[in-house]
């Protein structure tokens, strides 16, 4: 099973609010996850990214692959390189 830690989509039309998930690559983007990692609220100037980066390590160590946009937001909470 190929996990990927991507952003799922929660929150009203036009007030976007994003988790951050390890899940399944074949399930669909607001579909079955594995485990909640974060959020993110782009709508907030400061403190709009929570990830637990224990959790987000430990999936990482297990072969898990970030999407592009979560890479971004893991470097911006101190965890990428």
């Amino acid at each position: 099973m190929a996990v990927v830690i991507r952003l799922t989509r929660r929150g009203a039309k036009k007030k976007p609010f994003y988790r951050v998930v390890a899940a399944d690559k074949r399930c669909p983007r607001d579909g079955k996850f594995l485990e909640i990692l974060g959020t993110f609220d782009p709508l907030k100037e400061e403190d709009n990214i929570k990830i637990d980066t224990e959790k987000a390590k430990a999936w990482i160590a297990k072969g898990a692959k970030p999407s592009k946009t979560v890479e971004s937001l893991l470097k911006k909470a101190g965890l990428g390189s």
